[in-house]
């Protein structure tokens, strides 16, 4: 069973190698990734990578609408000039947003979960899902890219009477 592990744990801070073989076990860990994603409600999961469960090959699980994608050994071949700045948070710290910085379109190159090697642009949130993943197989978290861009942290204070999320800004 998979732990999602949490900030401040050192593993997160690790670069993932390669994964040389699609293995049995390479797709049952992918099939947990994506049940355990499912699990997270508030905030809802949308996307894990293997830093985030203490292990060391290169993959993620993202979602893509309604359906769950595997991604093996991920790229980004090319991004465009156009950024935007996103609210993102983070399963491994699930109290801390920030807003961080991304591009609006990217290409990229990766396996699928059957070892075809797809090349695709992508937009929206799928491409933002994707290069928040990609950090995390380098090894870097949402949090280093708002102090690296000099950006803004909110902590998560709870919901009011109508339901809406409050935050309030933080420093860390």
């Amino acid at each position: 069973m998979l732990q999602l592990v949490k900030a401040p744990e050192a593993k997160l801070s690790v670069q993932m190698r390669p994964v040389k073989k699609i293995t049995p076990a390479t797709l049952n860990i992918l099939r947990q990734m994506i049940k355990l994603t499912k699990t997270f409600k508030d905030p809802e999961g949308v996307g894990l990578a293997t830093t985030q469960v203490g292990l060391e090959e290169r993959f993620f699980v993202a979602k893509d609408g309604e359906k769950f994608i595997s991604v093996i050994n991920p790229k980004i071949i090319s991004s465009s000039k156009k950024t935007k700045i996103y609210f993102e948070g983070c399963l491994s710290t699930p109290t801390i947003w920030g807003d961080v910085k991304r591009h609006t379109q990217i290409k990229v190159t990766y396996q699928d979960k059957l070892g075809k090697k797809i090349t695709e642009k992508l937009t929206g949130v799928l491409a933002w899902i994707f290069q928040h993943e990609v950090d995390h197989l380098d090894g870097i978290l949402f949090q280093d890219r708002v102090l690296e861009q000099k950006g803004k942290f909110y902590k998560f204070t709870g919901a009011d009477k109508t339901g809406t999320d409050n935050f309030e800004e933080v420093t860390i």
